[in-house]
This record gives structure tokens, sequence and C-alpha cells, in this order.
């Protein structure tokens, strides 16, 4: 199947992704992957609400990083606003600046594995993966030679985006998940440091 007729086909069940030409159904979540994909939507909107860097995506809507490449749904992906004409109806045409994938039982290979390659090979600017399981949480950025390589972050564990204007990201926060008006403030806080 054309990638062109699994964006078209109405009976292609959502939760699915395009690769070789076949598609293929994603399994469904864990709890601990609903709960981060929740806090992580909660993080960016409330970062959103003072700034206005662009349009975040939610699984299943699809990215098409390049020709030869897999038709793919991250769990997120954040599109600056320069590159929202890229956006179609039906799914983003060349790679997102950030993808974030949550691992879940069974996905850790494809994760790390194919999903690493191809959202490198096709552009993709930064790369989180976060397995809320382990409590790991791994940041990659695209070099000038287009490899990624891992962000650490300073020793006080924070991560400053390279392609989301002034959000930092204290990492801790992914497993101790603060009430809303801490992480409000120091976001706000971060937004005028940048």
């Amino acid at each position: 199947m054309s990638y062109e007729d699994y964006l078209c086909d109405p009976t292609i069940p959502a939760h699915t992704e395009w690769v070789d030409g076949e598609v293929v159904e994603m399994m469904s979540v864990s709890k601990a992957h609903a709960e981060m994909l929740d806090f992580l939507l909660e993080l960016f909107h409330t970062f959103f609400r003072h700034s206005r860097p662009g349009r975040i995506y939610q699984d299943p809507f699809n990215m098409k990083t390049a020709v030869g490449l897999p038709g793919r749904a991250p769990d997120l992906m954040f599109v600056k606003t320069e590159n929202l004409p890229r956006v179609t109806d039906k799914h983003l045409a060349g790679p997102a600046d950030l993808a974030i994938e949550i691992i879940s039982e069974g996905t850790e290979h494809v994760d790390r594995g194919a999903k690493f390659y191809e959202y490198q090979a096709g552009g993709v600017r930064e790369y989180w993966i976060i397995d809320p399981v382990r409590e790991l949480a791994e940041f990659h950025v695209l070099d000038d030679a287009g490899v990624f390589r891992a962000a650490l972050g300073p020793e006080d564990g924070i991560f400053e985006s390279t392609v989301v204007e002034g959000l930092s990201l204290r990492v801790e926060w992914l497993w101790s998940r603060p009430p809303g008006n801490e992480i409000e403030a120091e976001l706000v806080s971060g937004l005028h440091r940048a």
C-alpha cells in the first residue's frame, strides 16, 4: 500500500503506522505511558500559555519525515511556527522539530532502534525517549553532521531544549509530577531567562 493510500483509507484503524508499504497496528499503551503523555501535554500547554513557538501534535497524527522512510506517529511532536505550512490535513510532511516517544512494554526496541535511526535520517532536530517505568529520560539533539548526540543536562538535572526556545525541563518532574502552579512558575522563569 502506498503512503497516500494509507492516509486516505477510512478502513485503517487510527492507532497505526506505515512501514515499508505495510500498515502496522500499534499495541495499546500502559497506564504509566498514558499518565506520562497526559503530564507532558499539560507541561507543553502550560508553557504555550506564555509562549507561542509552534504547535504540539499527538498520536495518531502521522509524520512522514522523508521519501523512503516510514510514516510514524510519535506520542508527541512539536512543530515550530515557521514549519507549520508542512502540516497537512492528514500528516506532517517532513520532520517534526521535536519528537517524543514514551516507552511501553514491547516498544523499547522500536523507540530506541528503528525510530531512532529513522528520525535521525529524516532530520528530526530533537528526540526524547522517556521510560516511565524505569524512570529514564534520554534527550538526543541532531548535530551539524545529521547525527543524534546525547544531550546531557547540567548537574542540576535540567534539560534545555534546543528547538523549543525557552523550554527548560527539570527531569525530576517526569517522576515526581509536582503541582501545576509550581511547574508553571519555573517554566515562566525559564522563559524570562531565555
